[in-house]
C-alpha cells in the first residue's frame, strides 16, 4: 500500500514486525522501516512521504479495506501453502468462498493470444473429473485465463481468479461481468485495495500468488520468454507440479511449453495425466 516497497522488501517488515514489534502500539519510525526493508536509495523518498501520508489518514483502515473482506499472513483462514511460498502477500483481500483456496488447487495459464489450441484443448481436459474434483485457479486475463475460468464454471466446477488490481476494477473491461460472477459464487483474489489500478508490475507480482496457491501448473500455450513460463518458474521455486500441453514445433505459441517439456515438465495428453498428480 506504501509506494516505493517492493514485495520482498514488505515481506522483510513483515517478518521483523512479527518478531520484535507486535507488543508495541506505535507505529515503527519510517527510518527504521526503511533499514528493516533494505529500501533502495531511489525509493527512499517515495517510501518516507507515502508511509507518513498514509499514517496521517484518519480513516486508513476503512479507505483500504472498503468494502472487501480480507485475510492476513497471521491469521488461521489464510492458505497454507500461500503463506509457505515465495513472499506471500501480507494481506489478501477477497471475495467470494475463501475456503476454496484450501482444496486441490489446478491452476491453468497461457498466452493472452492463445490460438483456438489452447480453446479445445480446456474442452478436452477439464470436463468431468477435473472440474468435479479441482478448483481451476488463473488471473482473468485475456486468453487462456478468461476460457479456463469460463470452461470451469460452465462445467459447474469451482474457479479462483487472482487480479493484479483492486477488487472494485475489472482489467480486461471486457471480464466485467465474469469477474463478478467469479466474486459472487467462487473466489475472487487481490493483494491489492480497492481503487488500485492494474500497473505492469502487478501482473509478475500476481502471477506469484496463482504458483503459491497451486499443487500443479498447466500450462497451454506460451511464446519463449512469455509471462506464462515466469508463473511456470515460480511454480518450480515452490516445488510445485509444472504440466505443459506440447504443441506444433514451428508454431510461436508451442515454443515455451515445448521448451517446458524439454526442461522435464510433465507433458500432458489428456486429463488422467493431470489427475495423476493430485493422487500420487
Amino acid at each position: 500500500m506504501c509506494k516505493g516497497i517492493g514485495i520482498v522488501g514488505k515481506y522483510r517488515i513483515y517478518e521483523w514486525l512479527s518478531q520484535f514489534q507486535l507488543k508495541q502500539i506505535s507505529a515503527p519510525a519510517v527510518e527504521q522501516l526503511i533499514k528493516v526493508g533494505q529500501i533502495k536509495a531511489r525509493n527512499v523518498t517515495t517510501f518516507s512521504s507515502s508511509y507518513i501520508q498514509l499514517m496521517r489518514s484518519s480513516n486508513l483502515v476503512s479507505k483500504i479495506i472498503g468494502n472487501d473482506q480480507w485475510v492476513s499472513l497471521c491469521d488461521s483462514m489464510y492458505p497454507s501453502a500461500l503463506k509457505e511460498s515465495y513472499a506471500p502477500p501480507i494481506i489478501m483481500f477477497y471475495r467470494g468462498n475463501l475456503s476454496l483456496a484450501t482444496g486441490q488447487l489446478l491452476g491453468i495459464v497461457g498466452a493472452r493470444d492463445a490460438s483456438k489450441y489452447s480453446f479445445e484443448i480446456l474442452k478436452k481436459l477439464i470436463p468431468g473429473e477435473i472440474s468435479h474434483r479441482m478448483t481451476i485457479v488463473s488471473g482473468l486475463a485475456k486468453g487462456v485465463d478468461t476460457w479456463a475460468h469460463q470452461c470451469a464454471i460452465a462445467n459447474q466446477g469451482k474457479t479462483i481468479a487472482v487480479i493484479g488490481t483492486g477488487l472494485d476494477i475489472a482489467y480486461p473491461v471486457a471480464n466485467k461481468y465474469l469477474q463478478a460472477q467469479i466474486g459472487r459464487n467462487h473466489l475472487l483474489i487481490s493483494e491489492y485495495p480497492s481503487g488500485t489500478k492494474g500497473f505492469r508490475n502487478h501482473f509478475p507480482e500476481r502471477n506469484r500468488i496463482i504458483a503459491g496457491l497451486v499443487q500443479s501448473l498447466l500450462v497451454t500455450e506460451a511464446k519463449h520468454h512469455s509471462g506464462s513460463l515466469i508463473t511456470a518458474n515460480l511454480a518450480l521455486q515452490n516445488n510445485r507440479n509444472v504440466l505443459a500441453v506440447p504443441g506444433n514445433i514451428i508454431n510461436d505459441l508451442s515454443v515455451g511449453t515445448n521448451e517446458l517439456i524439454a526442461a522435464g515438465a510433465k507433458p500432458i495428453l489428456c486429463s488422467k495425466d493431470i489427475l495423476e498428480e493430485f493422487i500420487s
